[in-house]
């Protein structure tokens, strides 16, 4: 399928194919053995999967911002339904990360307590924060040891269910652990692997976001200036032109058998290196930060996104790793800098042209070149999924309309932006 022809999107109609998305994802939701409501990776799966990444933690914010959108209740009927689900899950053995684990349960389960007072939910996620810190080794929980999978994901959690004192527990290691380059530090997402990640999924930039975010937050400033120094490193290695910004996916290229040398998205690319730069920004008031993150949105839009330019280039229209998370950045430039909406449009009508639309509903399926048929299942989660999608469709109507720009769930990894005056 090519992209658009048109980026004109009428408004009522993207609000109509978030709805036809939500519906297809409520659909897909499986009763659990104590009433409440879990998702599978997959449709086609038998076995629920629990995690923030691609499973019921991460399909929860989307339901509350389709209430707070809507007014429905039915999805917050859903949504406590599926913090039950969650809640029954947190004791048992499993990965303590944020994306992947336990981490990510905590910090959905504190905001369904928070946004619909749902007190077993708020118990849930203290006894999920007991069981991580219980888990903690003096200097990691497992083999990833980055945002994703590792401490820096599990800090930011603690920090944002409210546990400060876990959240510099978790980055500590990293001030004994940083490897000094050239031009700051780095440090190594898995051992054994000689490659360095830079980004913000599993590289330096995530490790710095939250060093960041947990140093401020605490008024620990020598984390805060280890951020700076792994910043520093990434920045260091930008290959494109004065006006872009542009860093390989890692050094040396990890997997070069299967990993592009570099990527546009929020997991390798500037659409989340752009997230660290604002998130400086705040802390520091630095007008370079702003300047960087402008560099970014500048490599981004001139990509040739969302276009599939040849195979392996943009074929996936995900959070994670394509378009939606694209759409992310463009509504925090349009709510904090009144960029235009010109190229968020562009992102819109390609979601629009992409989705399968039937009686069902509404989804999208990402493309594998190197598989045939190359056309995957559709999925119901954050990273690749419906609920991912669904989120930013539903924000790019309201900031259209004049409406509030924040989401109804601040994601850990991406600033919040300012309430409107």
């Amino acid at each position: 399928m090519t992209g658009p022809e048109s980026t004109l999107v009428e408004v009522d109609d993207v609000e109509e194919l978030a709805l036809d998305g939500l519906r297809w994802l409520t659909a897909a939701a499986r009763e659990t053995a104590g009433g409440g409501l879990a998702w599978p990776a997959v449709p086609s799966d038998d076995e629920p999967d629990f995690a923030l990444y691609g499973g019921t933690a991460g399909i929860v914010p989307t339901l509350l911002e389709a209430w707070r959108h809507f007014g429905d209740d039915s999805y917050a009927d859903a949504a406590l339904r599926a913090a039950r689900a969650l809640a029954d899950t947190v004791d048992a053995p499993g990965d303590d990360s944020l994306y992947f684990g336990r981490t990510g349960k905590a910090v959905v389960l504190k905001a369904v307590h928070d946004q619909l007072g749902d007190p077993a939910a708020g118990a849930a996620a203290r006894r999920a924060l007991e069981a991580i810190r219980a888990h903690f080794d003096g200097e990691r929980w497992g083999e990833l040891y980055e945002l994703m999978g590792g401490n820096a994901g599990i800090g930011l959690g603690a920090l944002l269910v409210g546990d400060a004192e876990l959240a510099v527990l978790a980055v500590e290691p990293y001030l004994r652990t940083a490897e000094r380059t050239p031009a700051g530090v780095q440090w190594p997402h898995r051992p054994g692997v000689e490659s360095r990640l830079h980004h913000l999924s599993h590289g330096t930039l995530g490790i710095a976001l939250a060093l960041a975010r947990i140093g401020a937050a605490t008024g620990r400033a020598d984390l805060v200036e280890l951020a700076l120094s792994g910043v520093a490193d990434v920045v260091a290695r930008d290959e494109a032109d004065p006006e872009g910004f542009l860093v390989p996916h890692s050094t040396p290229q990890f997997r070069p058998d299967v990993v592009e040398p570099v990527s546009y998205g929020w997991c390798h690319g500037p659409a989340g290196d752009a997230q660290v730069f604002r998130l400086l920004r705040e802390i520091t008031a630095d007008r370079r930060w702003s300047a960087l993150a402008d560099r970014c949105w500048h490599t981004v839009v001139h990509s040739g996104l969302p276009r599939r330019l040849r195979p392996g280039f943009w074929d996936n229209s995900g959070r994670c790793c394509g378009t939606a998370g694209v759409l992310a950045l463009a509504g925090d430039r349009i709510a904090e800098q009144g960029e235009p909406h010109d190229f968020a449009r562009l992102l819109v009508a390609d979601l629009t042209a992409r989705a399968i639309r039937d009686g069902d509903g509404a989804r999208w399926s990402h493309f594998e070149y190197r598989s045939t048929p190359g056309d995957l299942e559709p999925t119901t989660g954050w990273a690749g999924g419906n609920a991912g999608i669904v989120r930013e469709l539903l924000r790019f109507v309201r900031l259209s309309r004049g409406g509030d720009p924040r989401y109804a769930f601040p994601w850990p990894d991406q600033p919040q932006v300012p309430a409107p005056a």
